[in-house]
């Protein structure tokens, strides 16, 4: 076997490449794609756990940099999308937008290398492959639990793959996305035990295994689920906005705005895509609420627009939008108290009184605020404001006509723990506002999407997602996107959905799939290493 066949690092490098390939490169993922996330860590693994690397000298630090080389990579080709923000809005040269993205690469690509240490470790320790490629998919799933909490960066985990796969989905409402993934794993650990083990009779047994289990639970990608019901419809509006502009809408654009907004909540048929809007398949259609009820909510997304929670005006224009309309009305705006400002979304009822302010929680660093300003001075063209956006405190739930919604803004749809915290509070259905225009016309978007989709999955909840300039669709709670307005396109969406009230096992008991796994890891971990400590003694001896 030629030397660049047998090393651990090119092997990772492999396993970046085709890591990327079950995610949105360039827009939506065909479903096909997703087959690469049952092999893509198979070349990995397999460097990691062949004879001729065991025996290598420095092993467990030659894996742990043949995972380091794994994560950067992946992180520069998945995350790519950092350099077009920082360059394009943080007004950051190329080089060092490029180099932004290569630092945080390899600050994430850590957790990959401890992935690898891990499974090194294990298998130094434990003397077997078997015994190391059974703990690799409990140490895959507590590390990307961990990056969820210490590094608070869940980007597109290895379990968001498969959004489009209905039948393997069905893990998420009890282990949430962390299940997925573990399963995942199990199949990539199969395809290393293939190719490492010896026996060609035992190859072909376990090789034609792992093709069945991908092959089979594959096929959720192909077999959608019946239609879930709705009682409802949204109008959702897409302004359009320029992105990292503070439209001051002053004179006539206010009014003109306005006029816009109040003709286009008014709404209750709009040209629509059905299904995920791809170039391929997408399937014009005319998206009508039938005997035009009120709608059940009317949204204005996160954007750049000039609206203040203390200015009259927009208090009246919530107003008027919610008693012409008989809706209840959401629309992202500046928060501002004695304390400072924050990133909003005020809820008013449809007799026109703004019932609550749900002010967002889970900031982005670099867009919302700027850690170590005097270090990420160029930074403040991010954030648009001289001062940082403050947090809010409570996941507010909020009712009306009968029913309850929850609220929640952009990037805190990535995080699955917190986004459960609205159906525990009540909430029967989720609206998640957003300004997706920060990522310019890459992956991004698609990505961000697929991310929200599984927090409907996992809480069995309806999603009417709204952005400034796509992708505003409706979710349902299988994870399927309904219909969706055109990206880049001043317009509205009207929307059918429907409210659930139920609680699924992991609304209501969070993380502890993944909590147990990093049990596991934790124990693992100590007895390898005790083991490695004690083989290390044995060996001192015998050579004194």
């Amino acid at each position: 076997m030629r030397s660049y066949t047998r090393n651990p690092i090119l092997l990772g490098l492999f396993s970046a490449f085709l890591l990327d390939l079950p995610f949105p490169i360039a827009g939506p993922l065909p479903p096909w794609r997703a087959i690469f996330s049952w092999i893509a860590l198979a070349p990995l693994l397999y460097g990691l756990l062949a004879d001729w690397s065991v025996t290598a000298p420095h092993y467990l630090r030659r894996s742990a940099l043949a995972g380091y080389a794994c994560g950067i990579l992946w992180y520069i080709l998945n995350c790519y999308w950092i350099y077009d923000t920082m360059h394009l809005y943080a007004g950051v040269p190329p080089a060092g937008a490029a180099g932004i993205l290569v630092l945080y690469s390899m600050v994430l690509g850590l957790y990959f290398a401890l992935f690898s240490w891990l499974v090194a470790l294990s298998r130094k320790a434990f003397r077997t492959n078997t015994t190391a490629l059974a703990l690799a998919p409990f140490f895959w799933a507590a590390i990307e639990f961990a990056a969820s909490r210490i590094t608070s960066v869940p980007w597109d985990q290895l379990g968001y793959s498969q959004a489009d796969n209905f039948l393997l989905a069905h893990l998420a409402p009890v282990t949430g996305v962390y299940g997925i993934s573990f399963v995942l794993v199990t199949g990539n650990a199969l395809f290393a035990a293939a190719l490492l083990t010896r026996s060609l009779h035992m190859r072909l047994r376990i090789g034609v295994g792992a093709c069945l289990l991908a092959l089979l639970l594959q096929l959720g990608s192909f077999l959608p689920p019946r239609p879930s019901a709705t009682s409802a419809y949204a109008v959702l509006l897409q302004p359009n906005l320029d992105v990292g502009v503070r439209n001051a809408w002053v004179g006539p654009e206010w009014d003109e705005n306005i006029a816009w907004m109040m003709e286009q909540s008014q709404r209750n048929c709009t040209p629509a895509i059905a299904g995920m809007p791809t170039p391929q398949s997408s399937v014009a259609v005319s998206n009508c609420a039938m005997n035009t009820p009120p709608p059940g909510i009317i949204a204005w997304p996160e954007a750049p627009s000039p609206f203040r929670g203390d200015d009259p005006r927009f208090v009246s224009l919530l107003h008027t939008i919610a008693t012409t309309t008989h809706a209840s009305v959401v629309v992202g705006h500046l928060g501002r108290d004695a304390t400072g400002d924050y990133n909003s979304a005020a809820f008013t009822a449809p007799n026109g009184d703004i019932i609550g302010r749900y002010d967002k929680i889970h900031l982005v660093p670099f867009g919302e605020y700027v850690p170590y300003r005097d270090v990420f001075f160029f930074a403040k063209h991010l954030t648009q404001q001289i001062d940082d956006f403050h947090r809010g405190t409570s996941r507010k739930v909020f009712r009306a006509d009968g029913h309850a919604f929850g609220v929640f803004i952009c990037y805190e749809s990535i995080f699955a723990d917190e986004v459960r915290q609205f159906a525990v509070n009540g909430a029967e259905v989720f609206v998640n506002i957003s300004d997706d225009g920060w990522y310019g016309d890459t992956s991004a978007p698609w990505q961000h999407l697929n991310m929200a989709r599984m927090r409907a999955i996992e809480n069995h909840r309806w999603i009417v997602r709204d952005t400034n300039n796509g992708v505003t669709t409706s979710i349902d709670p299988y994870g399927r996107v309904t219909v969706s307005a055109p990206r880049h396109v001043q317009t509205s969406l009207v929307t059918r959905y429907g409210y659930s009230d139920d609680l699924t096992f992991y609304t209501r008991h969070g993380d502890i799939f993944a909590i147990l796994c990093g049990i596991i890891t934790i124990v693992a971990a100590v007895l390898a290493m005790r083991l490695t400590l004690r083989i290390n003694l044995r060996i001192k001896r015998q050579v004194s």
